[in-house]
């Protein structure tokens, strides 16, 4: 599923994890939205789909939006960020990343990384 970038905004973050087509998308959607953390993953990826429903539930129950880049499809934008394994998390505030992981996070660990953004 697809969601619009215009559906969300810095007051207001989408409930549905963000497909991210291209750098200049995940530019726009790093600077229209307060807190972002992306997940950098690929479909062959067993912990990236672990990691799948935790960010839905994520994306919907913080003021966070989350965005996704299937690093098959977008690897020059995956190298732009270093990413060297997946799932890697970048997450970004007030337009400028502030902290990476790479695999997969438990639920509670990345609220609270969320949440000490978006407090």
């Amino acid at each position: 599923m697809t969601t619009d970038i215009d559906s969300g905004s810095a007051a207001h973050s989408p409930t549905d994890p963000l497909h991210v087509d291209g750098k200049d998308h995940l530019d726009d959607v790093v600077s229209e939205h307060d807190v972002v953390l992306v997940d950098f993953f690929a479909d062959w990826c067993g912990p990236c789909k672990m990691l799948e429903p935790v960010l839905d539930d994520l994306a919907a129950e913080t003021d966070a939006t989350i965005a996704k880049v299937d690093v098959d499809q977008h690897q020059q934008l995956a190298g732009a960020y270093g990413v060297r394994g997946v799932p890697t998390l970048a997450l970004f505030a007030g337009g400028e990343q502030v902290e990476q992981h790479t695999g997969a996070l438990p639920a509670d660990r990345l609220q609270t990384l969320v949440e000490n953004y978006t407090e």
